[in-house]
């Protein structure tokens, strides 16, 4: 699995490190780091990511970055790059996006599962999601020095599926890239369970319903990668073919990522 860093703040912050990828290669350390958002960064965080990093890919839609500003690093360069534009329950964390929770899916567990999984599904069948995971691969193709961080808010689902992304070109296996995907739970334990207090203390129910849906929307489930696998398969047959003519990432490509981010 990725390597949990030991920030002060950053709880879902991973370095990809170490998996083993295609021929049993390994990932290389301090390339390429999944995360959350990075606006809580302590200093002692923040020193330490300075000097390491040299580009911040951003998911967040404009929204979620101007609330939550991640801070500027030295030799960092910073890349605002939305997945999604609009606030969307349960992804994106916008002040407002709690609102629509309370309303629209607090006591539906059965809704929010299905939600999420729909979620999920138009990372791989909405053209502008499309077309921002491919210019994200095309930013892991160039040269640099230091590490490219990916984030989301939560690191959890349009950060997620990134780290997918860049697993599978690299080689590495289903049931690995699962296990890491789920890891995130126990990530972001500290974020989330004030979350969920804070929720049920605004709409004055902690009932076992409500904690299971505020679960299932800020959790990651094998469920939601199942729908992403299946509707990929509808439409491209394999998840090579998904990656070859939807995000353009051809043979050459491939060996191209594989050779600067795998050892040996």
């Amino acid at each position: 699995m990725s390597t949990v860093i030991p920030f002060e703040k950053l709880y879902n912050t991973r370095d990809l490190g170490g998996m083993a990828g295609e021929g049993g290669r390994r990932i290389r350390s301090g390339k390429l780091i999944r995360s959350g958002h990075l606006y809580f960064a302590s200093d002692h965080d923040k020193e330490w990511l300075s000097g390491r990093i040299g580009l911040i890919v951003d998911f967040r839609n404009k929204q979620e970055a101007k609330e939550k500003a991640d801070p500027a690093l030295p030799g960092a360069d910073y890349v605002h790059l939305p997945i999604i534009q609009d606030m969307v329950t349960g992804i994106t964390r916008e002040e407002k996006s709690f609102g629509q929770i309370m309303t629209e899916l607090l006591h539906n567990p059965e809704g929010a599962l299905a939600y999420m999984e729909q979620v999920y599904t138009t990372f791989v069948t909405n053209d502008f999601a499309i077309s921002q995971y491919a210019h994200f691969l095309d930013l892991l193709l160039q040269e640099r020095k230091g590490a490219v961080l990916w984030h989301c808010t939560a690191g959890k689902d349009r950060a997620g599926f990134a780290s997918i992304l860049v697993q599978h070109l690299l080689g590495v296996s289903r049931e690995d890239i699962l296990e890491d995907y789920m890891m995130t739970n126990q990530c972001l334990v500290p974020e989330v369970e004030p979350l969920i207090a804070m929720i049920q203390k605004q709409v004055h129910d902690d009932s076992p319903q409500v904690r299971q849906v505020l679960e299932i929307l800020f959790g990651a489930r094998t469920e939601y990668l199942a729908a992403l696998y299946e509707k990929i398969q509808e439409g491209f047959g394999s998840f090579e073919a998904f990656e070859e003519q939807a995000l353009g990432i051809d043979q050459e490509k491939r060996a191209r990522l594989q050779e600067m981010y795998l050892e040996g």
